[in-house]
């Protein structure tokens, strides 16, 4: 019963609530902005190599946040999340994550600068906000930045957690030994292997947490971009050996994202609809987690680091979402809900690379929900400092509750693919609805950076935010004076 009603939730949730203002809000953005996410690209890749001000490497650089943002995003919703979108959704739901993620890479643009330009500094030189932060000083609603902050809370602390947990033991499925021992767990027959998963990974994610924050953005660094190269070289592979099935794959991609009268015969278990929902849970645009990431970044100007958070999405969706789906449909494998998840694109990929293949998207599946992990709980200390009024909690508050954290990842590996899904996606749903209002009452202030940062580049300088150049007040900016 108690599953029944998440997933009432969370299909009222998505349709029409939250797709209706991602949508207007997406493109509210994108025309505000003159399309910054597709006029300023190769800006955005340019400041992506620009090293951070501070010289002394005790802050974070603009590549670090990215990575950091990147590490969250870029997890087990890129494999198991597009599996679960085609295999219950259709073929189509590629189409309609492609388009939101353009869409959509509008609106991290805007949270991201927003984050940059009401962020604050600790004690110790690091900067630190998100929209927690920015909805308290711009738009004087301190309460409803503790709401963001509890759904923060639970949505990276709990419900994604869950879910990247349980996504990761589902790859072992794969393999003869996952069903041959079981245990009785909550009134339930569980795999030993789903359990010794669960226990190994809390016990690694306590070890890494407990090493504190400087140790997640140097692990995240070196991992993010080897991980995401060496599943796309994989993909490409697959679909280089399945090349002639290419056309008729895009035929069946657009065909079904524009049967409309499938569409409208069940818009909850559609492919629009999934395909925007397993989009959004993959790349986070909007959802107000990056922001997080984006504030501790030292740039010379709000508007660099929102321009390189637009790559993000693109990494995330544009090429890790788009490798899986494409690996999976030009291979043919059937697609069905009893092999959505991991199952289904370790099919597909054992086609070409026979048993190894499973062993990679395992390893794949490993990497993935480990630097995830990670990520997440970088963004929980974040808002657990704001309702701690704005201080980073004792470091033995942070390491119970990260043991705590932990924890929860243990019982994500032994709970229903339904209910990991449904209890993620009402939390994130929660995130949305308050932040994405938020930017677009704010909308002015980055539109009005984004205006000061072109002028000072067509005038041959590299730009310097002054508070005072869009009309705020210094004075009430932490950084920006």
């Amino acid at each position: 019963m108690l599953l029944d009603i998440l997933n009432k939730i969370d299909d009222i949730l998505y349709f029409p609530v939250l797709i209706i203002i991602m949508a207007i809000a997406g493109l509210y953005f994108s025309f505000r902005t003159k399309f910054v996410q597709l006029r300023l690209f190769g800006e955005s890749c340019r400041l992506l190599m620009e090293p951070s001000e501070d010289k002394s490497g005790k802050t974070v650089s603009s590549f670090q946040a990215l990575m950091i943002s990147t590490a969250s995003r870029v997890g087990t919703g890129n494999i198991v999340g597009v599996s679960t979108a085609i295999c219950i959704g259709g073929p189509g739901a590629c189409f309609w994550m492609w388009i939101m993620c353009i869409i959509t890479a509008a609106s991290a643009f805007m949270e991201s600068t927003l984050a940059q330009i009401f962020k604050r500094k600790d004690k110790d030189g690091n900067y630190f906000g998100g929209p927690a932060y920015y909805i308290e000083k711009a738009l004087h609603a301190p309460w409803l930045s503790v709401i963001f902050c509890i759904f923060l809370i639970a949505t990276y602390g709990i419900g994604f957690n869950l879910l990247c947990a349980y996504n990761l033991q589902s790859s072992f499925a794969a393999y003869p030994f996952y069903g041959s021992h079981t245990l009785s767990l909550f009134g339930s027959d569980v795999s030993a292997v789903a359990v010794g998963v669960g226990i190994a990974l809390t016990i690694l994610v306590a070890f890494f947490m407990l090493g504190g924050g400087k140790r997640v953005v140097r692990f995240t660094e070196i991992l993010v971009p080897i991980m995401g190269m060496a599943y796309v070289l994989i993909s490409l592979i697959v679909i280089f050996v399945n090349i002639k099935n290419i056309p008729s794959m895009f035929v069946t991609i657009f065909k079904d994202a524009f049967d409309f009268r499938s569409i409208l015969g069940g818009i909850a278990g559609s492919c629009l609809v999934y395909g925007i929902k397993r989009g959004l849970y993959s790349n986070e645009a909007g959802v107000g987690s990056a922001p997080n990431a984006s504030a501790s970044a030292n740039v010379s100007h709000p508007a660099k680091q929102g321009l390189v958070q637009t790559l993000s999405v693109y990494i995330d969706t544009l090429l890790l979402c788009t490798a899986t789906a494409l690996m999976c449909l030009s291979t043919g494998v059937e697609r069905n809900a009893d092999v959505a998840g991991a199952p289904y694109v370790q099919n597909a990929i054992s086609t070409v690379f026979g048993s190894f293949g499973p062993l990679f998207i395992t390893l794949a599946m490993v990497l993935f929900a480990f630097t995830t992990l990670l990520g997440n709980l970088f963004y929980v200390d974040n808002a657990l400092a704001y309702l701690n009024k704005k201080k980073m909690p004792s470091k033995r508050f942070l390491d119970i509750f990260h043991i705590f954290c932990a924890v929860i990842i243990f019982f994500g590996t032994v709970i229903p693919m339904d209910a990991a899904w449904a209890v993620a996606d009402i939390t994130m749903g929660g995130m949305t609805m308050i932040n994405i209002p938020a930017c677009a009452l704010l909308g002015s202030i980055a539109v009005h950076a984004l205006k000061d940062y072109e002028t000072q580049k067509k005038a041959g300088k590299n730009p310097v935010f002054r508070a005072s150049n869009i009309g705020l007040d210094a004075e009430q900016l932490d950084h920006w004076k």
